[in-house]
């Protein structure tokens, strides 16, 4: 035990490490092993090792790094062997880029989407990883938070770095900028939304004819006032939705209100808002079709605190959607075959095929769980 007149005295030269940050509260360790591989000038960040260095280690010449590395005969496989105990040991790893300049291709593609956040989007972009991957490619992306300049920063960027193709979930209306970027040989397929302003490859959903089964199902189940709650009327997909209610309605003779239609923001409290609107005006709605997953959410729980039970049908799926009670009917769309199919247009024109640019449609379906299923209640 430790006398209490006793204190603590560094050695000579020894400084204090300090273990705690003022600004967060961590706790800070130093990495010993790594601080004295710095000290020693190893280990420093941004030197890699290099081809020379490997066969300084190894004991052999430049060349037979470069058969090693590069899988070409000519080595034995004892010299093989050496050399490959010295890449491991230095951590060396190709550097690309002179592969990438003699062959013109970087075996990487871009892919922007609206937010990466979104559900709607993992599957996409993981079946445009898949395709990616089976092609030998490096997949890298990035959101563009619906911001016209953002995604044009993003896709010159992906350029700047000689991606060899495009994949683009397309936030702005004019895409003349790529026009360039297409003409010097970078593949570019649309997906989710056309592009604007020039002719491209794009693959989408049958947003219309989906919207338009969704709302005819309810007017099936006997519902005359119908509700529509989508996104910003600019964007392609929700306006296409619009454009299917609207047609359904048209349909069977239904004249659509004014107050029965709101489009903008997905931000709940506006989609609250017009949700009680339709619900509790002079007209109200005894159903409402939601025109993407993160309205419908906002939907569900508005109407969990209405009086009177209201039929709902929402377009895209969502997790949980089967459990909730009634289970939400909903008009499903294959995210995974969006990306899988414009992937694989992208790779085929990256090996050479010489087509005019295509409007791709995939068919939506009808998932019925019982809120659309439900009777006017007046």
């Amino acid at each position: 035990m430790l006398d209490a007149t006793c204190s603590y005295r560094p050695r000579p030269g020894h400084r204090p490490v300090k273990t705690t940050d003022d600004r967060t509260g961590q706790r800070i360790v130093p990495e010993t092993t790594r601080g004295a591989e710095r000290a020693n000038g190893t280990g420093r960040y941004g030197n890699r090792p290099t081809m020379k260095d490997v066969a300084a280690r190894a004991g052999v010449g430049l060349k037979t790094v470069s058969r090693v590395v590069n899988g070409e005969p000519g080595v034995t496989p004892d010299t093989e062997r050496r050399v490959q105990e010295a890449i491991e040991a230095l951590g060396f790893r190709r550097n690309d880029s002179a592969r990438v300049l003699r062959k013109g291709r970087t075996a990487s593609i871009g892919l922007i989407l609206e937010d990466l956040a979104d559900p709607f989007y993992g599957p996409l972009s993981r079946a445009v990883e898949e395709v990616a991957r089976a092609h030998g490619a490096l997949l890298i992306n990035g959101s563009s938070a619906e911001d016209p300049d953002r995604e044009r920063e993003l896709a010159l960027a992906l350029c700047a770095r000689r991606v060899d193709g495009l994949v683009v979930i397309p936030a702005g209306d004019d895409h003349r900028y790529l026009e360039p970027e297409i003409r010097a040989g970078v593949a570019t397929v649309f997906v989710d939304r056309p592009a604007a302003c020039i002719d491209a490859d794009v693959v989408l959903s049958d947003n219309f004819g989906g919207a338009r089964d969704g709302v005819a199902h309810l007017i099936a189940h006997g519902h005359r006032r119908i509700g529509f709650i989508g996104d910003m009327p600019n964007i392609h997909t929700a306006a296409e939705r619009l454009r299917g209610y609207r047609a359904a309605m048209e349909d069977v003779g239904i004249p659509v209100e004014d107050d029965w239609m709101s489009l903008g923001a997905t931000d709940p409290e506006r989609v609250r808002r017009a949700a009680e609107e339709m619900l509790t005006g002079p007209s109200p709605v005894t159903a409402i079709f939601t025109g993407n997953n993160r309205v419908t959410v906002t939907v569900i729980r508005v109407l969990a605190a209405h009086a009177r039970p209201v039929a709902l049908v929402g377009f895209d799926d969502f997790e949980l959607a089967d459990l909730l009670q009634p289970g939400v009917t909903v008009v499903a769309q294959d995210s995974a075959a969006l990306g899988r199919t414009a992937a694989e247009r992208l790779f085929r024109r990256l090996d050479g095929a010489l087509v005019a640019p295509e409007r791709i449609e995939l068919p939506t379906r009808l998932i019925e769980r019982g809120s659309g299923e439900l009777p006017p209640a007046d």
